[in-house]
């Protein structure tokens, strides 16, 4: 992607957020070689769970969709913890969560949200391969989850 990623975020009217501190024994993005692995992200205001509850019942399709595209922003800042922004050069994978009432078959729509995230920021480089799974609850009562993998350039200086 290159240096104009905080330009393009910019552009986007984003403001990269600061990276959560981890819930659990882990931490929020690990470099390996050319990869950045962010663990799951969930979507936080202030701290605090932006919603709770299950998609379909609690929490409409369109919401889950825009807390999808925050918990992608929030993988860039993990990311952003381990390896700069500017040395990204694309995604690789996204794994989407959602917390889902019976009946509720959506999820698809729901993760979206942050793979258009990707593709609005990295451009074609945004593109990745993807798997959605339906759950009945996530940590927290969190209505999704993302978890995502990054290409990074082999100089981190970049």
């Amino acid at each position: 992607m290159g240096k104009d990623i905080r330009e393009r975020l910019a552009e986007l009217g984003l403001t990269l957020p600061g990276a959560s501190a981890p819930k659990g024994a882990y931490v929020p993005a690990v470099r390996s070689g050319r990869f950045v692995f962010i663990a799951g992200q969930i979507p936080l205001t202030g701290g605090e769970l932006t919603a709770t509850g299950r998609v379909g019942a609690e929490v409409s399709p369109e919401s889950a969709k825009a807390l999808s595209r925050q918990c992608a922003l929030a993988a860039l800042a993990a990311a952003d913890s381990v390896v700069p922004l500017e040395a990204v050069t694309g995604a690789v994978k996204v794994v989407g969560y959602v917390a889902s009432a019976p009946g509720f078959l959506g999820q698809s729509a729901v993760v979206d949200g942050a793979s258009e995230l990707l593709i609005d920021v990295f451009g074609d480089a945004g593109r990745h391969a993807r798997s959605v799974v339906g759950m009945a609850v996530l940590p927290l009562d969190t209505p999704v989850e993302i978890e995502i993998v990054l290409e990074a350039a082999e100089d981190p200086a970049v």
